[in-house]
């Protein structure tokens, strides 16, 4: 880039002393009339470079060898840049993030653990309600069952007993009718024999002989 420049500041010298005035005043009209149009070989202030050549070389900058150098230290800067917003705001903020999820999650989870401990409890503590439940119920009526018999069989023996005394009484009673009965036809016997005796002999027989006249045929 400086032996462009070096050769640019040459050229102008050489021409300004091969021209003479006549052509130096010719050339000064025309280059008013155009306004903004600089002689040939004047250099520009900014670049270095005579006007004409700086759209002259035709090569894309990027790819332009004189300027690498600066393309590759604003590489690093913009790299370096990029690194340190990567670094120190968009990782940290990320990783805040995926942490903060993390804690989240992790506490549904233990969350959901304790729901499902607690559910679990819930339905052993359930079960076993209902077997105790269960339990009592078979006892309650067993014990109902018990007692219904108990009482049953109590009502029973009682019925049974008043049944066999009122059977006794009865018995009882039928053995003093039946001895009355007895007592009563053994002396309706001995009256009619004494009659029957009385007729047939025409003479009265004594009570005892008749009595045991009686009982003999009784027996």
């Amino acid at each position: 880039m400086s032996a462009t420049a070096a050769k640019a500041e040459s050229i102008p010298f050489k021409i300004a002393q091969a021209e003479t005035t006549t052509e130096t005043q010719d050339a000064a009209p025309a280059g008013d009339a155009h306004g903004t149009t600089a002689p040939a070989g004047e250099l520009h202030t900014e670049t270095g470079v005579a006007h004409g050549e700086e759209h002259g070389s035709g090569v894309f900058p990027p790819f332009d060898s004189s300027t690498f150098a600066s393309q590759l230290l604003w590489l690093a800067i913009t790299f370096g840049i990029f690194y340190l917003i990567m670094s120190k705001v968009i990782v940290p903020r990320i990783g805040s993030i995926l942490e903060t999820r993390h804690d989240r999650i992790a506490q549904d989870l233990d969350e959901a653990s304790r729901l499902k401990s607690e559910a679990d409890d819930a339905i052993s503590t359930y079960e076993k309600e209902l077997a105790d439940a269960r339990s009592k119920g078979n006892a309650i009526a067993n014990e109902a069952r018990e007692a219904a018999k108990a009482k049953a069989e109590a009502e029973r023996q009682k019925i049974e007993e008043s049944l066999n005394g009122k059977i006794a009484a009865a018995e009882t009673r039928i053995a003093g009718i039946k001895d009355k009965a007895l007592a009563d036809v053994g002396a309706i016997a001995e009256e009619t024999a004494s009659a029957v005796v009385e007729q047939l002999l025409g003479s009265k027989t004594t009570k005892a002989e008749i009595s045991a006249a009686v009982k003999a045929a009784g027996k």
